[in-house]
């Protein structure tokens, strides 16, 4: 018994027939050749297997280029899968930012969180009326959060007497571990992190921070490190009397590598 379905009939012109019939054809093709690509990379892969298991010491394959390459065949299979799933009718395009240098200026896409350092008694001492504000001083220090920066804007109002002239009054400004930097403590100790629990040396800070448009170069990571190293002295000097103190220390030697450019 033959099963006829009418919900997607087939049209009666020849012409018609033959574009579906090539129309089908080419559609194979592309899978085609999407799942010999396929067999291709798995078969490089399996050789790459073979040649770390049974290959010589020097030529076995490093475990991390392994990962990369199942890596690159999940991601195919994936994007194929979505592409099954839904066509797309336009390719979108990702447009490269460039990098721009601002000196002297923090980058303005980034957001800002404005604290205001303001006085007290806004009275004014001699007549005791109130003090209008005649300007501010306003600086920009850089801050992060995890994968996010942000601006930090404080503005410190300066307020005078219409009545006595030269009587002005201003909040003082903050202390900066850094003076006259634009890092704030959160971002140092971040640096700081990133550089000796996580491994990840500055001139792979420098490019990740680039990438969100925020141009630090190695040099200036390494005097924000030096700077917060004589700071915490005191913390490293209690703590190794600490340390000296217990009757047994544990010391975990195992080198982490980390490539280092030009080396």
């Amino acid at each position: 018994m033959r099963f006829v379905s009418f919900a997607d009939p087939l049209p009666t012109d020849p012409d018609a027939l033959r574009a579906l019939l090539l129309a089908e054809r080419e559609k194979h093709a592309e899978e085609i050749t999407t799942a010999d690509q396929n067999i291709a990379r798995l078969t490089a892969i399996i050789k790459e297997l073979q040649r770390h298991r049974f290959g010589a010491r020097s030529e076995k394959i490093d475990a991390d280029q392994l990962a990369l390459m199942l890596e690159d065949i999940e991601q195919t299979l994936a994007a194929a899968t979505a592409e099954s799933e839904k066509k797309q009718t336009s390719e979108q395009k990702e447009a490269r930012r460039k990098r721009r240098i601002n000196r002297g200026a923090l980058p303005a896409h980034l957001p800002r969180e404005e604290i205001v350092v303001d006085i007290g008694d806004k009275s004014c001492p001699c007549c005791k009326g109130l003090r209008h504000v005649i300007g501010e001083d306003v600086s920009e220090r850089l801050d992060v959060t995890p994968a996010r920066f942000k601006v930090i804007v404080t503005r410190r109002p300066k307020y005078a007497c219409r009545s006595c002239e030269g009587e002005v009054a201003q909040a003082p400004a903050q202390e900066r571990l850094i003076e006259s930097g634009v890092p704030t403590e959160a971002l140092v100790a971040h640096v700081i992190v990133s550089k000796y629990a996580d491994h990840l040396p500055l001139y792979r800070q420098a490019q990740i921070y680039g990438r969100q448009g925020v141009d630090l170069d190695r040099s200036t990571l390494a005097d924000w490190v030096g700077r917060a190293a004589y700071e915490l002295r005191p913390v490293h000097e209690r703590l190794l009397e600490a340390l000296k103190s217990s009757t047994r220390l544990f010391a975990d030697e195992t080198p982490a590598p980390v490539l280092d450019p030009g080396r």
